[in-house]
């Protein structure tokens, strides 16, 4: 059962006359995607509109979108506008952006699992000095589908651009429907109103899996060559080092088709992917099946997310790293 729109929210977006719309950094389909229908719909209601994004814009399908964000704006652009925080529900999430955004009236439009624990606080969160507005649904499939609800909830519909960016959102966090399972007809139904406004599944399919680098292919197979089994073939583990990130470059990285691979093999549960993106700092990707909660693994490191896809970052090196995964992944398998 989808969560209902709060009444404040709405309120929120009608009394306001300008907004900035900020995403947490490192932005993926569904972030960008939310951002910039969200932007767009507001401008169609007659107020300024901005997205804001502390980027970097690594991957190949969002480069694109880069020149429609910005990274900072001027005190006259802050002034008497509102924040709407979407894809994460702390200010810190969203980066560099932050010092920017710190004071101003603020609402969150978020589903990631945690986000109902961790209510912001930047002071006057609303035009009446109530608490910010939350919009929190954690069996939303995307924000971007968060996005459409709200946009009829205003009496609209989407146009063809809106819907666009809407479905390619959608399409980026359901792994193209392949995460939808006997409870998700209203997923198809939210995708089937993007179509009817315009959207193209064929072409948004090919903006998320084509493009791809020579470099990609050749680096997805050395992580793939060098990945191990755990705890009975039941966590398929695997790393990048910084040499080969450097050798192969960001948009080497092919995230998703890598951990449809690997979930692909038999038995496995639970997949880990360690990148040392610095020489002293490393993230790390997890995705698992509907068993395996791995935001408790993220979690334990300060890290966030979905109970089948989280991520985390960690001041350190692979070496250091892999041991305490290891130890953190015993509590859940």
């Amino acid at each position: 059962m989808e969560t209902q729109i709060p009444e404040s929210l709405i309120r929120f977006i009608q009394s306001g006359k300008k907004f900035i719309i900020a995403g947490h950094k490192e932005p993926d389909g569904d972030c960008v995607g939310s951002q910039l229908a969200l932007c767009s719909v507001l401008k169609r209601l007659g107020k300024k509109a901005i997205a804001c994004s502390a980027g970097p814009f690594k991957r190949t399908e969002i480069n694109s979108f880069a020149s429609s964000f910005v990274s900072r704006f001027s005190a006259e652009e802050k002034e008497g506008a509102s924040v709407i925080l979407v894809d994460c529900s702390t200010l810190e999430r969203a980066g560099d952006i932050v010092p920017f955004l710190k004071g101003l009236p603020l609402a969150v439009v978020d589903h990631h699992a945690r986000a109902a624990e961790e209510r912001p606080e930047t002071g006057d969160h609303s035009p009446s000095g109530d608490q910010a507005p939350l919009y929190i649904d954690s069996k939303a499939p995307s924000v971007t589908f968060m996005i459409l609800r709200i946009i009829q909830a205003l009496g609209m519909e989407p146009n063809r651009e809106e819907a666009e960016l809407l479905l390619f959102g959608l399409c980026t966090d359901t792994g193209f429907f392949r995460h939808v399972d006997d409870t998700g007809a209203a997923v198809f139904e939210a995708a089937a109103d993007m179509i009817r406004a315009g959207a193209n599944p064929k072409q948004i399919f090919a903006r998320i899996h084509g493009g791809k680098s020579l470099n990609s292919r050749i680096l997805m197979g050395i992580i793939l060559a060098r990945s191990q089994t755990y705890f009975g073939g039941r966590l398929v583990l695997s790393w990048e080092t910084f040499e080969e990130t450097q050798k192969y470059g960001l948009e080497g990285r092919d995230s998703d088709s890598l951990y449809q691979m690997l979930q692909s093999i038999d038995g496995s549960e639970a997949i880990c992917i360690i990148r040392q993106e610095k020489p002293e700092d490393c993230t790390v990707g997890l995705r698992s099946r509907d068993g395996v909660d791995v935001s408790v693994v993220a979690a334990e490191f300060g890290g966030g997310g979905h109970k089948n896809a989280s991520g985390l970052s960690y001041p350190g090196k692979i070496e250091e790293l892999r041991p305490r995964l290891l130890e953190a992944f015993k509590k859940v398998l």
